[in-house]
């Protein structure tokens, strides 16, 4: 890289701004640590709600819950927010929490590389280098989108874009339009064109469980009381939390709660989808959690719109405007949309951040992603990573996550300020102890022996690495309050002697 810009030193870089960047930095602040830069690659923050502006975009965790528990929001339209709303009250967060002056915006990592013999992180983006003594990655699993693999996609001759990189340039109105994929954006997005659309194919590898959205508006006297007596918005926020935690056991596999989740989710598809055929189509031949489980209640009767056609297999070639599925059934398209998900499993971040003596992370989790405490990296000094490995949950919200992560940075931190350590960084030992203790808990879940391949488990090892495999709280109890247990603290080399 070349820059005539002189390095910005500062003591924290903050990798991303969404949930956790935003969140990282405001608790700082709180901290009276006001030294930090949060780097954005786009032009605005608020991560997966910035990209994500199909129509239909929409939250399937209840908005009291998505949202930060210190930094409540009385006026939710709705249990689940749609995707604006979010971004609105991300960009009212920041605005509030004073954040404004600390995001850098433009500024995609190039490359970040660890200076043994300073103790700090040289963080490259394109016009600007940033020297800090720590860097937090919060770029999240849902940063990089994936597209499948498909002979002839370069010569389509119509639109084709994914679902998070929404082309609204394009008109749709009356046109042939392809969806790929019946995951968590698709579900949401083929109701919507299935109101446009001449002619919609849905393009499904393999069926999804789906339940119903509990889904209402809050009326004005809700909205008022959660004004006036911020301790109605904890006693619901608690009431969401403990919901979710009790839908756990169905994840461990438990005969009993997982019979229970089936039943809702296939009671949920007989009484929406009359026809035996297609219903056998929407019919997954696993066990619900083994992929994530879906709300909707227009998903299902927008495939049965006159104009709709499930292809139940895979988008197998392109030539032209005419697309092939795997059945061998052919299409005319004018549009397609991937709703083909991220690359969550191998993080296209992992390529640019290279540690103590070179060695880059992306080498380091070959074998899958992984963390000690779901949060550093040993090699890695001084790099703390928030929803990174291990730190999804299939049943709760991902803020409490990342809520917890925060608190543990900050103790981190602290520790170091008392003890005088400037470097801190997980023994090898302790990270496989904690991984092996990870996988261990993960034997006789949904996510490893409920008969499906999924996005959470890392397909080059069969390992489970995005799921927190557990419930919620006990991630907060494992892994919220610092223990310097498992760590190396050392201080910045001194400086050889100078020779006569």
């Amino acid at each position: 890289m070349t820059t005539t810009t002189e390095a910005i030193r500062t003591r924290t870089v903050i990798v991303g701004s969404g949930f956790a960047g935003l969140g990282m930095g405001a608790q700082l602040k709180r901290h009276g640590d006001h030294d930090f830069i949060i780097i954005e690659r786009a032009t605005d923050l608020g991560g997966t709600w910035r990209d994500n502006t199909y129509p239909g975009a929409a939250c399937d965790v209840p908005s009291h819950l998505y949202s930060f528990s210190f930094h409540p929001n009385p006026n939710w339209s709705q249990v689940f927010s749609p995707g604006p709303e979010i971004q609105t009250y991300l960009q009212t967060f920041a605005k509030d929490e004073g954040l404004l002056p600390h995001l850098h915006f433009n500024r995609n990592m190039d490359n970040a590389r660890w200076n043994e013999d300073e103790g700090r992180w040289y963080i490259t983006t394109p016009d600007q280098v940033y020297i800090a003594q720590f860097l937090v990655t919060g770029t999240g699993h849902l940063a990089d989108e994936s597209y499948p693999t498909i002979p002839g996609l370069e010569g389509f001759t119509g639109e084709k874009f994914h679902s998070a990189r929404w082309d609204h340039s394009v008109s749709l109105e009356g046109k042939r339009i392809g969806v790929v994929g019946t995951g968590a954006s698709a579900i949401q997005i083929v109701p919507e064109m299935a109101k446009i659309a001449s002619e919609l194919v849905v393009f499904q590898r393999t069926p999804s469980y789906i339940i119903p959205r509990m889904e209402r508006e809050y009326t004005d006297g809700e909205k008022r009381l959660f004004q006036r007596n911020p301790q109605a918005i904890e006693d619901l926020r608690s009431e969401l939390f403990w919901g979710g935690e009790n839908t756990f056991a169905q994840r461990r596999a438990i005969p009993r709660f997982l019979a229970e989740g089936k039943k809702l989710a296939l009671d949920h598809l007989a009484a929406q989808v009359p026809d035996e055929e297609l219903r056998a189509k929407l019919t997954p031949a696993y066990e619900p959690g083994c992929k994530r489980v879906l709300i909707s209640n227009t998903f299902y009767p927008a495939l049965q719109a006159p104009t709709t056609t499930l292809e139940a297999s895979a988008l197998g070639s392109i030539n032209g405007s005419t697309v092939r599925a795997a059945s061998g059934e052919e299409y005319e398209l004018d549009v397609i949309i991937f709703a083909t998900g991220f690359e969550a499993t191998e993080p296209p971040y992992a390529q640019l951040i290279d540690g103590r003596g070179g060695v880059n992370l992306s080498e380091h989790w070959k074998k899958g992603m992984q963390a000690y405490q779901s949060v550093a990296v040993s090699g890695f000094p001084n790099l703390f990573s928030i929803n990174g490995p291990n730190t999804s949950l299939g049943h709760n919200s991902i803020v409490y996550i990342i809520e917890s992560q925060i608190e543990y940075i900050l103790g981190a931190m602290d520790y170091m300020s008392a003890t005088g350590a400037s470097i801190i960084e997980p023994t090898p030992e302790a990270e496989e102890a904690y991984v092996e203790h990870i996988q261990r808990n993960a034997v006789g879940t949904v996510w490893l022996d409920g008969g499906c391949n999924s996005w959470y488990v890392d397909q080059r090892t069969g390992r489970l690495t995005l799921i927190w495999p557990d419930f919620g709280y006990a991630f907060r109890d494992a892994n919220g309050t610092f223990d310097s247990e498992g760590y190396e603290l050392r201080d910045v080399p001194a400086p050889a002697p100078a020779t006569l």
